[in-house]
Parts: structure tokens; sequence; C-alpha cells
């Protein structure tokens, strides 16, 4: 596969947030149900006034009801209706698109972009609290109520088993033909002064449900369910666990995407299509 644009094309590059609670995730449903994708493709063909859709690559598909601050989007258009639209295309998208998603930035995208492929990390993070009285009535669309008393130095013990290298079969949902090795850079909590407990969870890439299983695994180890030791021998064992609870998906936000310098773009697209296996291990899931 190939990054480079077709000849008569640019590729654009998108910087965007939205709150999930109203969407079908990002990707364009079959049944016609209300996503990001299909509303921003929607509304850069409105504003274009082109009679065709330009389709969106996107960094990470974010499932229904999960939100993002930092997403990050590319789309190839004609050279001519980048060079019309370039200086308003911003204005006209936030004049279009519904209030619970926003372009924040739509520039020319460096060559060997691709907004998926060239990703070096994400970075999420998941929101909780234990408060007995429940969540902030304002923040009841990103925060999880977990009814239990959590201790968080527990859960940063059984945080820091899963860090690293690793097939993360045990906390994802399979998809034929795809890995589940990923690389776990980060996955710590902390407690706001607010008394909110927030998950930052980074790694190269994620699987289906990965990050809300491994909260799920750690919020047991929190309120005493489960020893510290219990989510690192899951994933040592490699076969998902039914006591690994998916939590809620409104809890979660996709905060940043993070990219290599310009001149390592397209070596990182290749790496990150070649599919891993980790040392000793034959063939892949």
């Amino acid at each position: 596969m190939s990054d480079d644009v077709q000849d008569g094309f640019v590729r654009v590059r998108l910087d965007l947030s939205y709150d999930g609670r109203d969407f079908s995730g990002w990707a364009k449903q079959k049944q016609g149900q209300r996503t990001v994708q299909g509303d921003i493709e929607a509304a850069l063909r409105t504003v274009t006034r082109s009679q065709e859709t330009y389709e969106l690559t996107v960094a990470g598909r974010t499932d229904s009801g999960v939100h993002a601050r930092g997403q990050v989007a590319h789309v190839d258009l004609p050279v001519e209706l980048w060079a019309e639209h370039r200086d308003k295309l911003l204005r006209r998208l936030a004049g279009r698109l519904s209030h619970d998603v926003r372009v924040w930035r739509v520039e020319e995208a460096p060559a060997g972009f691709n907004a998926r492929f060239s990703a070096i990390w994400r970075r999420y993070a998941y929101r909780v609290t234990d408060h007995p009285g429940g969540v902030d009535p304002l923040l009841r669309g990103h925060v999880l109520w977990h009814d239990w008393a959590l201790d968080m130095d527990a859960m940063n013990e059984a945080a820091a088993a899963l860090v690293g290298e690793h097939d993360f079969a045990a906390y994802c949902k399979r998809r034929e033909g795809a890995t589940t090795i990923r690389t776990l850079q980060e996955l710590r909590w902390e407690r706001r002064p607010d008394g909110v407990m927030e998950a930052t969870v980074k790694a190269d890439a994620f699987c289906h449900n990965m990050v809300r299983s491994l909260v799920g695994a750690l919020l047991f180890v929190g309120d005493g369910h489960r020893p510290v030791d219990w989510p690192g021998k899951v994933l040592a064992a490699g076969v998902r666990d039914s006591a690994v609870h998916v939590v809620r998906p409104h809890g979660l936000t996709l905060e940043e995407v993070g990219y290599p310098a310009d001149e390592l773009l397209a070596a990182r697209n290749l790496e990150a299509r070649n599919k891993r296996s980790l040392p000793g291990s034959v063939g892949c899931c």
C-alpha cells in the first residue's frame, strides 16, 4: 500500500474533537447511524459544493460513546478545490457541523503523512469517581461512577506489570487477521483535586476494547475484588477472561496523537503496517 497522493490531489490534515455521546462511533455505518466520519464528510461535501464524498482516514477509530479532544484525520482533495476553499474551509465547517463536533485546524499535510499509519502513539484518558454521592452532574457525560472506594496505589502497582510490549489478546476483542501485540508505553492513575481519578493510557496503537478492558481490570484491583497481581496474570494467560469487565465508553477520551518528524513519516508508515510478533513466537493471531 502506498502513501503517495494521486496526481491532481493534495493531502489535508484535520485536527478535531467531539463529544461522542450521540455518535455511533467514528466510522460510517451501513445502517446509516450518525457517526463522526459521516458528519464531517457530509459537511465537507456541502461547504465545498462537491458532487462526490471525499473519504477521511483517521488516527484512531473510536467506539460508540467515546470522546476525542485530539483526534487527527486526513483527506485527499483535488488541488483546484483545495486552492478555492482552503482559506475559508475552517470557518465554513464550523458553521455547518453540529456543536458536538469541531474541526480546529485544516492544513496541507507534509509529504508521506498518513493520519493512521504515521502515528507513533495515541494517548487516552479514562476518568472515574468513587465519591459516595456519585458524579458531578456537569461531568456525568465524561466520568464513570464506581460505587466502591478505590485504592489508587494498588491500581498503579497492578498497572506497572502491564507496561511494555505484550500480546494483549486477554484485553482485546479479536478481529480476523489483526494482531493483538501492542507496546503499552504508559499506564498510570492520578487523583485530581476535584476527586476524579484519571488514568493515562498511552501506546503505539490499541486493539478493540483494549483501554476499557485494562481500566476494568484495574478497577477490580482498586476496589479489592482482585489482588494486585491479577491483571498481570490475565495478560500472561493470553485469553479473554470473563471476569475482565469492559467499562462503559463515556469515561474515555482520546486526548492526543503523536507523530514523528516530517522526514521520518514514510519510514513510520512502513513500520506500522508490518505485522508484529513477539520474540520466540511463531506466526501471529
